[in-house]
């Protein structure tokens, strides 16, 4: 194998994951508009049912992709953004959870629960609700 082709190869940036919007049963399906608005707490219900939107912790591959694809922002953004936003006592951000298995976890067992995953962790019991 020429080196050229093994430089490339070692240079080339991890695979991004397929990451999909999850939620419990009973909440609708979204579009980006609406996600960002309940990742800001700036929506707290849908149709009748009161939303509990859950994160991974910062720096997470996941967590960093999804601000960075539906929120549009970055970690130091979102995080300054939900430092304000608890000081003028505007809401509290969404929970963390310590991986994709808890996040499953909780949307299967928690009414109006959101939460985001990869493609390939998902469940039958979860309802996907937006994938770019």
């Amino acid at each position: 194998m020429p080196i050229f082709l093994i430089l490339l190869l070692l240079s080339a940036p991890p695979a991004i994951a397929d990451l999909s919007i999850i939620g419990h049963a009973t909440v609708p399906l979204l579009d980006q508009a609406t996600l960002q608005r309940i990742y800001t707490g700036k929506t707290v219900s849908l149709n009748g049912v009161r939303l509990t939107p859950v994160n991974l912790p910062p720096n997470h591959p996941l967590r960093t992709q999804f601000l960075r694809n539906y929120l549009e922002r970055d970690e130091n953004d979102y995080t300054g953004y939900w430092t304000v936003r608890c000081y003028v006592g505007k809401g509290v951000p969404p929970q963390e959870l310590h991986s994709a298995a808890d996040v499953l976890q909780f949307v299967v067992n928690h009414a109006g629960a959101i939460g985001y995953v990869d493609e390939g962790d998902l469940t039958p019991e979860v309802k996907v609700l937006l994938k770019k």
